[in-house]
């Protein structure tokens, strides 16, 4: 078997340098490895893809219409309650609140006591503060 000239020139290339000691800058100080491990980290190309996506796939629920016989079973619970409201009652509402981003929303349960029920407002108010508008409102029970 004949030896390649070539081969062997490329093999000691560098011997003259692999001896030489390691550089070390008197200006610059040595970066600590964290740092030096961090410019090949991966990066978000895309900006907020990821939040994008996410908020995509977030699923909302469509408002459900409510028929004539629960919106006066509604009204009717409601006049029980404007008769009480001196008690300041607790009540357990169910609401349907839209989603700021998308549309539809969700349904939330709500606990407190009733402060004011303003029929012009439609709006009934909760010694917390909350307001809770009578359009939204799917279910009254006291607990």
């Amino acid at each position: 078997m004949k030896k390649d000239p070539m081969k062997d020139k490329d093999r000691h290339r560098y011997d003259d340098i692999l001896s030489l000691p390691h550089h070390i800058s008197v200006s610059h100080p040595p970066m600590p490895a964290r740092n030096r491990a961090a410019q090949f980290a991966p990066f978000a190309a895309l900006t907020g893809h990821g939040e994008a996506v996410k908020e995509a796939a977030r699923l909302t629920e469509k408002k459900a219409e409510l028929d004539e016989n629960c919106r006066e079973a509604l009204d009717r619970k409601l006049c029980i309650l404007r008769e009480r409201i001196e008690e300041k009652p607790l009540i357990r509402i169910t609401r349907f609140v839209k989603d700021p981003k998308k549309e539809g929303g969700a349904y939330e349960t709500i606990t407190g006591n009733i402060r004011k029920i303003d029929g012009y407002a439609r709006a009934i108010y909760l010694t917390d503060g909350r307001e809770i508008r009578m359009e939204d409102i799917s279910e009254i029970e006291e607990p």
